[in-house]
C-alpha cells in the first residue's frame, strides 16, 4: 500500500507532505489507505483546533499558484470581537493554524488535499463531543464575558436610580400621566413671565415691603378662617404682587387690594365662593361693596385677565411626589414655604426653586441631615448646591417664625390640624458652610 503513493501521482503521501513542508495541525500522517482514510474536506475542524489568536485569511486573497503568508492577515488580531465578527469567521473565512505559517511558504492548492489521509484517533473521539467549531465557542464565551462586565458596570453607575413616580397613577385618568411631564415643562417656561419683579416696591411711594408682609400675614389668617383651598392663597399673593408692580397704591387702599385679590382667587379656584359682604365684614367694614367691585375691575384689567399662572403650590405638589413625602414632611414643607410668602426678599427666586428649596429644607429638618435624592434632582431640575442660598434663608425664617409681629403662619401650623409643624426644631446645620 505504501508503494501506491509513488505509483499514483494523484495521491500525496506522508513523504511528499514532509518534503513540501506541510504539517496539518497536530494530526498524524499515515501511508495506509484503509477504513480510516478520509478526505480533508470532510474532517471536522475540531480535530485541528484553533490557536489562541487565529489568523483569519480570506480564500479569495490566494491565487492558485502561490500566496505570501508574510503579508498582514485580512482581519487584524486586535479587531474587537463582536457577534458580527464571529459570524464572518464561521461563514466566510478559513482559519489557518498559526503553526502552518512559514516565511515564503507556498499556499497549497485545494486539489492537493482531496486524497490526503490525516488520522488522529484521540482527536477523532473528542471531535464528536463538540457541535460547533472551537473558535466559535471561544468567541461566544468572550461575548458572554463582555455582556457580564457591561451589566456590572451599569450596576455601578446606577447606584441611585430615578424612580418612575407616575407608575402608580397610570390607571388614574385624572393624573394625566401621558401629559404630566409636558405640563411641568410648560410651567417652567411660563414661571419667569408670571412673577412680579423682585424690586417693584421701589416704584411705590406710599407703601413698603414691611406693609406688604403685614397684609399677607393677615390674609393667611383670613384664608385659614374661611377654610379655603391652598391654591387660593398662593394665587392671592401672586395677584397682589403683580398688581402692585404695575399700579401705585396708597397705604389706605392696600387692605382693599388684598381682599379684592382674594376674591378674584376664590372665583378662579374655589367651588363655593365667599360673597363680597364676607370680605367687607372680615376687613371690619373699612370698605364698601362699591369700592370692592371697582377695585376688582381695576385689578382684573391691570392683570389683563391672566390668572392661569404657575404658583409655588403647583410645583410643591409635583416635587413632594418626587420626594415620596409622608404627611409630616408635607406639612413641614408647606409651613416653610408659607413663611416665604410673607417675606419680600424671596421674590427673587422663581416659584419652582422656592418649592424645591422648601422640600429640601423640610427633608433636612425632618431627617437631621442633608437629604436630596437623584429622583428629586431629576424632577425639580435643581441640584443640591443650587438650593443652598434659598434654603439658608428658609432656616432663618424658621428660627424667627414665633417671634415678632408676623406670627400668623406660626400660629396656623402650631395646631393639631397641621401636625404641630411649627414646633419642629429648625435645621441649623444648613447655615454652616460646606467644605
Amino acid at each position: 500500500m505504501a508503494g501506491s503513493d509513488e505509483n499514483n501521482p494523484g495521491v500525496i503521501g506522508p513523504r511528499n507532505l514532509q518534503e513540501e513542508g506541510f504539517r496539518a495541525g497536530g494530526g498524524k500522517l499515515v501511508s495506509g489507505i484503509g477504513h480510516n482514510r478520509r478526505a480533508l474536506s470532510s474532517i471536522n475542524r475540531n480535530i485541528i483546533g484553533a490557536p489562541p489568536y487565529p489568523y483569519a485569511v480570506n480564500k479569495n486573497a490566494f491565487s492558485e499558484k502561490q500566496a505570501d503568508f508574510n503579508k498582514k492577515p485580512s482581519i487584524p488580531v486586535h479587531r474587537p470581537i463582536t457577534r458580527k465578527f464571529a459570524a464572518e469567521l464561521s461563514n466566510k473565512q478559513q482559519v489557518i493554524p498559526e503553526e502552518t505559517k512559514k516565511p515564503g511558504q507556498l499556499a497549497p492548492k485545494p486539489s492537493e488535499f482531496e486524497d490526503c489521509t490525516i488520522i488522529d484517533a484521540e482527536d477523532d473521539e473528542e471531535s464528536s463531543d463538540f457541535s460547533a467549531p472551537m473558535f466559535v465557542q471561544h468567541t461566544e464565551a468572550m461575548l458572554e464575558e463582555i455582556d457580564r462586565m457591561e451589566e456590572v458596570e451599569m450596576e455601578d453607575i446606577d447606584d441611585e436610580p430615578v424612580f418612575d413616580i407616575d407608575s402608580c397613577d397610570k390607571k388614574n385618568s385624572l393624573a394625566v400621566v401621558e401629559y404630566i411631564n409636558d405640563l411641568y415643562t410648560n410651567y417652567k417656561k411660563a414661571e419667569s413671565s408670571s412673577c412680579a419683579p423682585s424690586n417693584y416696591m421701589s416704584q411705590q411711594s406710599d407703601i413698603n415691603e414691611r406693609m406688604r408682609g403685614i397684609l399677607i400675614d393677615w390674609l393667611i389668617e383670613v384664608h385659614y378662617k374661611f377654610e379655603l383651598m391652598d391654591e387660593t392663597l398662593y394665587l392671592t399673593v401672586n395677584l397682589i404682587d403683580r398688581f402692585l408692580a404695575a399700579q401705585p397704591v396708597v397705604r389706605k387702599k392696600l387692605q382693599l387690594v388684598g381682599v379684592t385679590a382674594m376674591l378674584l382667587a376664590c372665583k378662579y379656584e374655589e367651588v363655593s365662593v365667599p360673597v363680597v359682604e364676607d370680605f367687607i365684614v372680615i376687613s371690619d367694614k373699612a370698605y364698601s361693596r362699591k369700592e370692592v367691585l371697582e377695585m376688582e375691575k381695576l385689578m382684573i384689567n391691570t392683570l389683563q385677565f391672566n390668572l392661569s399662572i404657575p404658583t409655588p403650590y403647583v410645583f410643591m405638589r409635583r416635587f413632594l411626589k418626587a420626594a415620596q413625602a409622608d404627611k409630616k414632611l408635607e406639612l413641614l414643607s408647606f409651613f416653610i414655604i408659607e413663611l416665604c410668602l410673607v417675606e419680600y426678599e424671596t421674590l427673587k427666586f422663581p416659584p419652582s426653586l422656592l418649592a424645591a428649596a422648601a422640600i429640601y429644607t423640610a427633608q433636612c429638618t425632618h431627617y437631621g441631615f442633608r437629604q436630596w435624592s437623584t429622583t428629586c434632582e431629576w424632577h425639580t431640575s435643581y441640584s443640591e448646591e443650587q438650593l443652598q442660598e434659598c434654603s439658608r434663608l428658609m432656616v432663618n425664617f424658621h428660627q424667627n417664625a414665633g417671634s415678632g409681629k408676623l406670627t400668623g403662619v406660626h400660629r396656623k401650623y402650631s395646631t393639631s390640624k397641621y401636625g404641630y409643624a411649627a414646633k419642629t426644631d429648625p435645621a441649623n446645620f444648613l447655615l454652616e458652610a460646606r467644605y
